[in-house]
């Protein structure tokens, strides 16, 4: 029979009364609790994303309103060809001015959208008109406008030109000039194709208070 000092009489708990190691149940990871948070966040995070995928797309397109809008300064520059090609001959015509280089990635980016854009729009009324600012002009741009074959009119541009709108201090950066020769919009660095779409789509849509249109 066990005396009141043996050991084996006495209980964990009397043994080490003052132990700070907690019971099993208490420290153990419950997989029920982690499972049902699990999917609480799953039906959190699908909730947001089938919320985010009804919010219809917003057009991000800055085109001015038209008493904000100021006339696109004139300028006469050589084509490829050597053809002098001024502003004011596309009067009537909505017109994607972009100011690139061939060194700048981003212009290398949307030039293919440009001339998507020359594809689909010429018939309603729409040109783009490219301006390289590249130091070496032709020798650079000639073989870098055949090999991608773009399908717009492009020129060399001079420091006069960037002055005229507004100093390029950024490449790439596009106007968008609508019939009336005034600049609608202005793009400075990367920009999306929808922007640019969503201007174009409103300026042609606008009605023309000049019907003077270019031949060329």
């Amino acid at each position: 029979m066990p005396t009141d000092h043996d050991p084996s009489a006495l209980t964990p708990e009397e043994v080490l009364p003052s132990s700070p190691i907690p019971k099993v149940r208490d420290g153990r990871f419950q997989p029920g609790r982690r499972l049902a948070l699990a999917l609480v966040l799953l039906m959190v995070v699908g909730g947001v994303f089938w919320l985010m995928s009804r919010t219809p797309t917003v057009s991000r397109s800055h085109v001015k309103q038209e008493g904000k809008r100021q006339d696109a300064p004139d300028f006469a520059l050589k084509d490829i060809n050597g053809k002098t090609v001024r502003l004011s001959d596309y009067r009537g015509k909505v017109i994607l001015l972009d100011f690139w280089a061939t060194w700048c990635g981003p212009c290398q980016m949307e030039i293919p959208w440009f001339m998507d854009f020359e594809r689909k729009y010429k018939d309603r009324g729409f040109a783009v008109l490219g301006l390289s600012m590249d130091d070496d002009g032709w020798q650079s741009v000639k073989p870098f406008i055949q090999e991608m074959r773009v399908n717009y009119r492009v020129m060399i541009a001079d420091e006069r030109t960037g002055e005229l709108y507004g100093g390029i201090e950024a490449l790439p950066t596009a106007f968008l000039i609508d019939r009336e020769g005034r600049v609608a919009d202005e793009q400075v660095g990367v920009s999306s194709r929808r922007d640019f779409e969503d201007g174009i789509e409103k300026l042609l849509e606008a009605p023309a208070g000049d019907k003077r249109a270019a031949l060329n």
